[in-house]
């Protein structure tokens, strides 16, 4: 294999494993971030303390339920109580939602609020509350990107890391490889900042009521957190990485030795002791 063919199967692996990088952080975080109850009930915990988020839910609540249970709902956001409940329901609400998207069915997904409200006040009791958290039509669809996920989840960063070596491996100079392969892996993470930026920009603006947009951004904010450090982390590393190859090739290289300041007499012109 020629130098030229070398170089330029390095070079397309290197490129395709770059561009797998931001794809493959999404679908991990995705498929094991947000898919963990525990993990998702801890991100989410903070938000309680948020009034937006108080509110929000109170309106959410309130929509579902009958009218003696509505000044109950929001007396409970007020207490301090309501990180207890707070916690309670997003354990409930992931729980079902995962429920419904493994087992299948085709059925709206409901949460029942009487448990989480008793957790926080036991002196009051009330009827069986089904809220609905999911409706049937999206399902579907929530379905088959949670299966594409699981897969893609644990192989895209897996990829990416195969065909990032493969590229070193196979380069001629591994030290110039090396240094693409961590200036992509930078530019991917990126993208994958912009991109994160970009969504959250688009979910605000396609609201319907903007009353609730801070709500809304602080849950993505909170959602998207170990996304937007992953993000970080790859520019970091890879700008690390490529500036330590830059170095160790400008300055890493031995210096030639220098040769004698003058001429270096010929041992045969010069005269033994024999003929002196």
């Amino acid at each position: 294999m020629t130098s030229r063919v070398r170089g330029a199967l390095s070079a397309a692996l290197i490129a395709l494993a770059c561009l797998l990088v931001p794809f493959g952080a999404v679908a991990a975080w995705a498929a094991y971030g947000l898919a963990d109850t525990g993990r998702y009930v801890t991100t989410m915990a903070p938000l309680a303390a948020d009034p937006a988020v108080r509110d929000s839910v109170a309106d959410a609540v309130e929509g579902e339920v009958g009218e003696p249970v509505r000044p109950l709902v929001r007396s409970l956001t007020r207490t301090p109580a309501f990180g207890t409940a707070w916690d309670a329901g997003n354990r409930a609400v992931h729980q079902a939602v995962l429920r419904a998207v493994r087992d299948g069915g085709h059925h709206e997904v409901t949460v029942d609020i009487a448990p989480i409200a008793a957790r926080v006040e036991h002196r009051v009791t009330l009827p069986r509350t089904e809220v609905a958290v999911l409706p049937a039509s999206q399902l579907d669809r929530l379905r088959k990107g949670y299966e594409v996920l699981e897969v893609a989840g644990f192989w895209l960063p897996v990829t990416a890391a195969v065909l990032a070596v493969s590229g070193i491996a196979v380069a001629a100079c591994r030290r110039r490889a090396l240094t693409a392969t961590a200036l992509g892996t930078a530019l991917g993470g990126a993208l994958l900042s912009l991109a994160v930026a970009v969504g959250r920009r688009l979910t605000l603006t396609d609201l319907p009521d903007p009353v609730h947009r801070p709500a809304v951004g602080a849950v993505y904010d909170a959602l998207t957190a170990t996304l937007r450090t992953v993000s970080w982390l790859l520019v970091a590393v890879g700008l690390a990485v490529a500036l330590t190859c830059w170095l160790t090739g400008r300055y890493g290289r031995p210096r030639a030795r220098r040769g004698p300041a003058g001429p270096v007499p010929d041992p045969a012109q010069q005269p033994t002791r024999a003929q002196a």
